[in-house]
């Protein structure tokens, strides 16, 4: 249990750093409290337990056609749609947003997952 909560937190402050990185670029893309990062983060995870497994059945063929290019959209569109749920402190504007809040964010939370050791 030790462990998801902090995936969790590591997953919150990817998403704060990437917005902060968003806005800069001056995508529309706003984490407006720490809460709200929170809730996103869970809200990510659940989707994309649910959501994307279904997705990439159906895109399964597109996928090996684009070399798994289609992964990326895929990505961008489950973070668009979490950003369109209408969570207090997260909102994506756009598709441009949420493909670079998609990609910036796993690496980023890659980077940092990386740093975090957990024991199991």
């Amino acid at each position: 249990m030790k462990s998801i909560l902090i995936r969790l937190v590591v997953s919150a402050v990817a998403l704060w750093i990437t917005s902060l990185l968003a806005r800069a670029l001056g995508l529309q893309l706003e984490i407006g409290s720490a809460v709200g990062a929170v809730v996103a983060v869970v809200a990510l995870a659940l989707v994309n337990a649910v959501i994307r497994p279904v997705l990439n059945l159906l895109v399964g063929p597109l996928n090996c056609l684009t070399f798994g290019l289609i992964g990326f959209v895929i990505n961008a569109l489950l973070f668009w749609l979490v950003g369109q749920l209408g969570i207090e402190g997260f909102r994506v504007g756009s598709f441009v947003a949420a493909l670079f809040g998609s990609v910036v964010m796993g690496i980023i939370s890659g980077l940092l997952n990386a740093f975090v050791r957990v024991e199991r």
